[in-house]
C-alpha cells in the first residue's frame, strides 16, 4: 500500500503525525493484526475523511477480516475519490466477487484494463473470473495476456494451462506445463500434464505423469488419478496394484474402495470385487455409482448374498423415490436366494420391481426382470407387455428379445417369436461390444469422480 498523500490544509506537523499513524496501520495490517488497523484507520478517517489511501487501506483491513460489506463500502469510496486508480479498481473487484457482485467485478476490472493495460492483476483477476463464470474460452486471453507480462508467475501459469485444457488445446496446454515445470518441478504440474496427454490420447505418456505426480505427492487424489488411468485402458494387474496399495494408505476413501472392486470386477475377481465394493457402500453409503457396480460382480459372484441384500435393503430405504435402488434390491433378493432359499418371497421381488418402474418406467431392466419373473412362474401372457416396455425403452435389449420370442412360443404365437429370435441373433453378433459398454462404465465413474474433484487452481 502506497503511503499516506498529502492531507488537507493542516500543520506540517499535524500531516507527519497522521502519516505515522497511517504508516502504523500499514504495519499492523502487514502483520495480520487487522482490528489494530481498523482502530488506528477508522480513527484517522474522522480527521480526513476524504482519503483515498484510508479508504483504500480500510477497505483491505475490513476484508482480511472478511467484513465484506464494510470493506465494499470503502473501496468504492476509494474508486469515487480516484477513478483513474487502476489498483483500486481491482481491489474493489476482488471483493464484489467475494460477496457474489460477479457482474461488477467484470465491469471494475475491464475499467482497470482500459486504464493500465499492462496490469498483471487485472488480467489475471478477470481471466479467473470468467474462469469463475464458466466463460473459459473468454477468459483465455486475459490469462494469456497476465502470463505475457508476468512469465515467471505459477498459479496464473498453472490456471491458464488448466484452461487450455478445458477448452481442448492440448498442445498449447502441453508447452506451458513443460515450460512451468522448468522453474518449478511440483506433483500437481504433472497430474496436470497426465490430464493433458490423456486428453490428447497419449495413454503411456498421462500414466506416466500420473504416476510421477502420485510419487512425488502420494495424495489420495494423485493415487486415484493413476490408479484410474490404469484402470481406464485395462491396465488391470498394475491398476488392481495401484488401488490396493492405496487403499491401505486411506482406508477411509470411499472412491479408492469403489476403484478397486471395478479393477477387480473388471479382471474377473468377483469375490473379491464385490467384498472392495461393499467396503465402499458402508464407507459412502448414499453413492448411487457403487451399487452400480456392486450389482454387476454380484450378478457373477452371489456367495456373498446376505451382506449384498442387507446393502442394497439399505439403499432403497435411503432413496425412496430412486428407482434403481429398489431395481438393485430386488434383483440382489432374487439373485442370492432363488437357487438355494425355498422360502423365497416372489411377491416381494414382484413389489419391488413394480416399485421402481412406478418410479421410473423408463428403466428397461426393471422391466425385462418383471417379465421374466412371470415367465419363471409360466406367467407367459402377463410376461410379454413387460418385455414391450423394455424394448420400448432399449430396443438393443439382445435377453429381451430372446425371452420375448419364448414368451410367444409358449403362447403360440410362433411367427412373432420367429422375428424377435431372428432380431436377438442380430444383437448378439453385435454384443462384442460389451466391452466397450464396460469401459464406458468405467469411464463414466472416473470422470464423474474427476468433476467433483476438480484439478487445482
Amino acid at each position: 500500500m502506497t503511503m499516506l498523500a498529502r492531507l488537507p490544509a493542516a500543520g506540517q506537523e499535524q500531516n507527519k503525525q497522521l502519516d505515522r499513524a497511517f504508516q502504523a496501520a500499514v504495519t499492523q495490517y502487514n502483520s495480520g493484526k487487522f482490528a489494530e488497523a481498523a482502530e488506528g484507520l477508522e480513527n484517522l478517517l474522522r480527521e480526513v475523511p476524504d482519503s483515498f489511501e484510508i479508504h483504500e487501506m480500510l477497505g483491505m483491513v475490513y476484508a482480511g477480516e472478511s467484513q465484506d460489506t464494510l470493506a465494499n463500502q470503502h473501496l468504492e469510496k476509494a474508486v469515487r475519490l480516484k477513478p483513474d486508480s487502476a489498483a483500486a479498481r481491482t481491489n474493489l473487484a476482488t471483493n464484489l466477487v467475494r460477496v457474489g457482485k460477479l457482474e461488477g467485478a467484470q465491469e471494475q476490472l475491464r475499467r482497470a484494463i482500459a486504464l493500465d493495460p499492462l496490469s498483471f492483476d487485472a488480467n489475471h483477476n478477470l481471466g479467473e473470473l470468467y474462469v469463475r463464470m464458466g466463460k473459459l474460452s473468454v477468459a483465455v486471453p486475459f490469462l494469456k495476456e497476465a502470463q505475457r507480462i508476468d512469465p515467471s508467475s505459477y498459479g496464473n501459469g498453472y490456471d491458464l494451462a488448466l484452461a487450455y485444457l478445458l477448452t481442448d488445446r492440448p498442445a498449447e496446454a502441453r508447452q506451458l506445463v513443460q515450460s512451468l515445470l522448468q522453474g518449478k518441478n511440483t506433483a500437481e504440474l504433472h497430474n496436470l500434464l497426465g490430464q493433458v496427454e490423456e486428453q490428447d490420447g497419449k495413454f503411456v505418456a498421462a500414466a506416466n505423469e500420473f504416476e510421477i505426480a502420485a510419487h512425488q505427492d502420494p495424495s489420495e487424489s494423485n493415487l486415484f488419478d493413476w490408479a484410474s488411468e490404469l484402470l481406464l485402458h485395462r491396465t488391470l494387474e498394475p491398476a488392481i496394484e495401484v488401488f490396493r496399495q492405496s487403499t491401505e494408505r486411506y482406508p477411509n476413501s470411499p472412491r479408492l474402495a469403489i476403484g478397486l472392486g471395478v479393477a477387480l470386477y473388471s479382471r474377473g475377481n468377483y469375490d473379491e470385487a464385490v467384498k472392495s465394493l461393499l467396503r465402499a457402500a458402508d464407507l459412502s453409503p448414499s453413492d448411487a455409482r457403487c451399487y452400480f457396480f456392486l450389482s454387476k460382480a454380484y450378478d457373477s459372484s452371489p456367495s456373498q448374498a446376505d451382506e449384498v441384500i442387507r446393502r442394497f435393503a439399505r439403499f432403497s430405504e435411503s432413496r425412496p423415490s430412486d428407482a434403481r435402488a429398489f431395481y438393485y434390491y430386488a434383483m440382489s433378493l432374487w439373485k442370492g436366494k432363488r437357487a438355494q432359499d425355498p422360502s423365497l418371497d416372489l411377491h416381494q421381488i414382484e413389489g419391488l420391481l413394480k416399485k421402481a418402474v412406478t418410479l421410473d418406467p423408463k428403466l428397461a431392466e426393471a422391466h425385462l426382470q418383471l417379465g421374466n419373473l412371470y415367465s419363471d412362474q409360466s406367467q407367459y401372457a402377463e410376461s410379454i407387455p413387460e418385455y414391450g416396455k423394455a424394448l420400448q425403452n432399449n430396443p438393443d435389449l439382445a435377453d429381451a428379445r430372446y425371452r420375448l420370442g419364448q414368451a410367444y412360443v409358449h403362447t403360440g404365437e410362433k411367427a412373432k417369436a420367429q422375428e424377435q429370435f431372428e432380431v436377438y441373433q442380430r444383437l448378439r453378433a453385435q454384443q462384442l461390444a460389451d466391452l466397450d459398454k464396460q469401459r464406458a462404465e468405467i469411464r463414466q465413474f472416473v470422470y464423474s469422480e474427476k468433476e467433483q474433484t476438480p484439478a487445482k487452481p
